[in-house]
């Protein structure tokens, strides 16, 4: 069985930024997963599960609204590891291209005095939500994307070595 594109990254060696996932064909249209990673896998702690909640509620809302941006989006949600987030946009642009786009998205996050949706009736586990952590980690990666913003490894994915045999066999850590 192939390895998905997201196993094939070296978490050991991943930092924080704004990342290609992959790039979809969709009929005659191209879609583009780009990894927001806010914290190290395996280094950091994950994100607090109800802060992850509030962000993926105000970013999703953010972006869903913004004029310039809100035909282009398809999807903004966690990844299940809580080190950030998957954005899911139409067309094939760079990590640099968004870096904007993220920013302003995180930046909202400090303007914003309840979450979207975060009622019985339009959210699935209303009561899970921490607006002030969500703000705190929103604005530690709005410091961190403008203090590396001249750092090329915030927006390149390292990827893991693989021994491959003269056969063409690879071997994969296990």
């Amino acid at each position: 069985m192939e390895l998905i594109a997201s196993f094939s990254v070296d978490h050991t060696r991943i930092i924080p930024g704004i990342f290609v996932s992959r790039t979809d064909t969709v009929g005659n249209s191209t879609v583009t997963t780009y990894d927001i990673r806010l914290t190290k896998p395996n280094r950091e702690p994950a994100i607090d599960l109800a802060a992850m909640h509030s962000l993926e509620h105000i970013i999703a809302t953010g972006l869903r609204n913004d004029p310039d941006w809100k035909d282009e989006i398809i999807y903004w949600g966690p990844m299940g590891c809580l080190t950030g987030f998957y954005l899911i946009l139409k067309g094939n642009r760079s990590p640099r291209a968004i870096k904007d786009l993220i920013l302003k998205a995180f930046q909202s996050v400090q303007d914003t005095q309840s979450v979207p949706g975060a009622t019985e009736k339009n959210c699935g586990n209303y009561l899970m939500h921490n607006l002030g952590m969500a703000k705190w980690y929103a604005a530690k990666f709005v410091d961190y994307l403008a203090a590396n913003a001249d750092n090329p490894a915030i927006f390149e994915y390292p990827q893991t070595e693989r021994l491959v045999t003269e056969e063409g066999q690879q071997f994969f850590d296990s």
